[in-house]
């Protein structure tokens, strides 16, 4: 039986999602809880990596075994093996074909900003602190707008990315702000190596204006990240959801973290 389940989980004190030799990692956490349940070894495939650091609110994995279980055991049963940290939020048996990252048809990123001189006390692990000048997120907005479609994201991509192609699709970008907290939402057919942290940090570039609005067209043009921003902080990026075919019923994530219902 394949089974896929949808986590969650704090990334902060992880060194990203997979296995690594006397390294704390995502994936070792679970195969173990999951293992615990099924009483024999699991082994994980997500939808994607993330690195150490970054959080999920709707990564997906799948698994193959052999036990017969409720589908609570593999929610209320593997999370009482898990650290606090961590939390399996659903569980459901999948096709024999279904495969939690060739199966996708887009991942979703949310990026947090907290935008003041005072650094936070509460949530400080899971944003990123920018405190040295006012953001304009319209600026970063309309400049993210030159993203959307199908480029070569060269520019955007960390130099030990694996990828064959640095070919992306983007099918959503918004850049907003919500008091002292600037967010960006974005998604894609996949992601490069750190793409959306280096996107969001030349955008910041452009809101702080130490850089113009089409700055975004030269570095598409380019094809060099020497050429790009920083790479933000890991610490405010999300993974949000993975998007399925309708049919495969597995589009169940409605949390979110900061919304404009917040206002």
């Amino acid at each position: 039986m394949k089974f896929a389940l949808g986590i969650e989980y704090n990334g902060s004190y992880y060194h990203g999602w997979q296995i690594q030799n006397n390294i704390p990692t995502v994936q070792e956490k679970l195969e173990f809880a999951l293992s615990k349940i099924a009483s024999h070894q699991i082994n994980v495939i997500c939808a994607g990596r993330t690195d150490s650091g970054v959080h999920s609110i709707g990564q997906v994995v799948h698994f193959n075994t052999t036990a017969k279980r409720k589908l609570t055991a593999w929610t209320l049963g593997v999370n009482s093996y898990l650290p606090k940290d961590i939390s399996v939020i659903w569980a459901k048996q999948v096709p024999d074909y279904f495969h939690a990252r060739f199966s996708a048809l887009s991942r979703s990123y949310r990026y947090v900003i907290y935008n003041n001189h005072i650094r936070p006390a509460i949530g400080f692990s899971e944003v990123c602190h920018f405190y040295k000048k006012n953001i304009d997120v319209k600026k970063m907005h309309k400049s993210a707008i030159l993203l959307l479609g199908e480029h070569d994201f060269s520019s955007f991509r960390a130099k030990n990315c694996q990828s064959n192609t640095p070919i992306r699709n983007i099918f959503y970008i918004n850049v907003f702000r919500i008091h002292d907290w600037v967010i960006l939402d974005i998604e894609a057919n996949s992601f490069l190596y750190h793409m959306v942290r280096n996107i969001t940090g030349s955008l910041v570039e452009i809101g702080i204006n130490n850089q113009q609005e089409n700055w975004i067209s030269f570095l598409l043009k380019k094809k060099n990240r020497s050429f790009a921003g920083p790479t933000l902080q890991s610490s405010g990026l999300f993974l949000t959801a993975v998007r399925y075919p309708k049919e495969l019923g597995l589009n169940l994530n409605k949390k979110f973290i900061f919304s404009r219902k917040h206002i």
